[in-house]
């Protein structure tokens, strides 16, 4: 199962710096997916009998909406990842055990994603959204547009100015974990082992009904509900063993730039290529002074390590984030059979990426004329957040249209490249 294999990170004071919490994520998805970044203003909604339609199913819709920015798979309604208006950043993994994958149509994982950062304000009441959501609606479905069939649980790793909360699930049932100093991470595997803050409420009777659990030993869900040795899961090769080390390499001294440098690390796997491959890339830096803002970088393209991470900052009347929105078709998702005719679904920044990058790979020369400018371009965006977080003041007007403009910035380093 390791092939769709996405990396989820936080870290916490005392291991970061400036009293800030960093969250990072790569997406690890088919080679050919397209992953657009979209914003979603906060919304009221006054008619409830209006059901919400999410990828595959209809679930009630909640009176109010906040503002979130996402990276979604662009055939899809959920996301990856993203965050809201509040400072709530979530990222999902799949995750597969002892309990069956169901491939009927339910709530995608990436659909409770977004689900959580539509409707809650903190960590935790992100986690009580989506597992009061995967109670009545259940988690199924396939999660790739095209032939191949897809279909896991989920993981997620949810943070604010304050927290983080690991939950994992399998089937309905879930175990969640509080992280509140230093660093975690979360890969394709079940990890909450004995430290279980909350929990499904039959989840461990489930496990002794199955025969997993004999209820004499100490609980620990991961050993109970995968197939997971787990006394040798921080030794044992792999990428949530090997995150962890350079999560914990770096511990005392993380910054926004640090969780990039993960990001883009090819020799761990963590920057994933092939089949699947690190197919758009996120980090956060949420501080815990609520007086100053949370900035959050998306690539919006494929492989961190030539891509650049673009600021996006929330604030009222943002511009459209127009260069990262992927056209729009009839909904190929709901038509039978099933994503027969996959359509093109570039939006211009990763098309202009995609030729910039056949350059790179055929013109010694230019590609690092080309990549030093993506760096040039990225340092200065840093050197601005960073002055934005020490002087707690933003040029709103500025910032309302800071992610388009970094974009059309990008796309300007590429467009000479292309057209010579």
């Amino acid at each position: 199962m390791e092939p769709c294999s996405c990396d989820t990170f936080v870290a916490l004071p005392p291991a970061t710096v400036n009293s800030r919490i960093i969250f990072g994520k790569n997406s690890d998805r088919p080679c050919d997916e397209v992953q657009e970044v979209v914003y979603f203003p906060a919304a009221v909604h006054d008619n409830l009998k209006e059901r919400l339609k999410c990828t595959y199913i209809e679930i009630d819709q909640v009176p109010e909406t906040y503002a979130i920015v996402l990276s979604r798979p662009a055939w899809l309604w959920g996301a990856e990842m993203g965050a809201n208006e509040h400072g709530v950043c979530i990222g999902n993994e799949a995750v597969w055990g002892r309990e069956e994958v169901c491939d009927e149509e339910a709530l995608l994982g990436m659909d409770l994603v977004r689900l959580g950062l539509e409707r809650a304000d903190t960590a935790e009441k992100a986690l009580n959204v989506i597992v009061d959501l995967l109670e009545k609606y259940g988690q199924g479905g396939n999660c790739s547009e095209g032939k191949m069939v897809f279909s896991y649980h989920n993981s997620f790793l949810i943070a604010d100015r304050n927290e983080a909360w690991v939950l994992e699930t399998a089937g309905k049932y879930w175990a969640a974990e509080k992280v509140q100093e230093g660093v975690r991470n979360i890969s394709n595997q079940l990890s909450i082992t004995t430290k279980i803050d909350r929990e499904h409420p039959d989840m461990r009777s489930y496990a002794k009904q199955k025969g997993w659990w004999d209820a004499k030993k100490e609980f620990d869900f991961a050993a109970t509900y995968s197939y997971l040795d787990t006394a040798k899961m921080m030794t044992s090769p792999g990428r949530y063993c090997e995150g962890y080390k350079l999560l914990n390499k770096h511990k005392g001294n993380i910054t926004f730039e640090t969780m990039m440098e993960i990001l883009r690390d090819k020799p761990s796997g963590i920057n994933m290529e092939g089949e699947f491959l690190t197919t758009a890339s996120m980090v956060s830096i949420l501080p815990q002074d609520s007086n100053v803002p949370c900035i959050h970088f998306l690539t919006g393209t494929p492989d961190p390590e030539r891509s650049v991470f673009k600021p996006f900052i929330f604030v009222p009347n943002i511009s459209q984030l127009l260069d990262t929105s992927s056209p729009t078709f009839e909904d190929s998702v709901k038509k039978k059979p099933q994503f027969n005719i996959k359509p093109d679904r570039r939006h211009l920044l990763y098309q202009k990426h995609q030729q910039a990058l056949e350059i790179l790979d055929n013109k010694e020369e230019k590609a690092k004329t080309m990549l030093d400018n993506m760096s040039k371009l990225e340092k200065e965006l840093f050197k601005e957040m960073e002055s934005i977080l020490q002087n707690k003041h933003l040029d709103v007007d500025k910032i309302v249209n800071l992610f388009p403009q970094c974009t059309k910035d990008e796309i300007r380093i590429y467009k000479p490249n292309i057209s010579s």
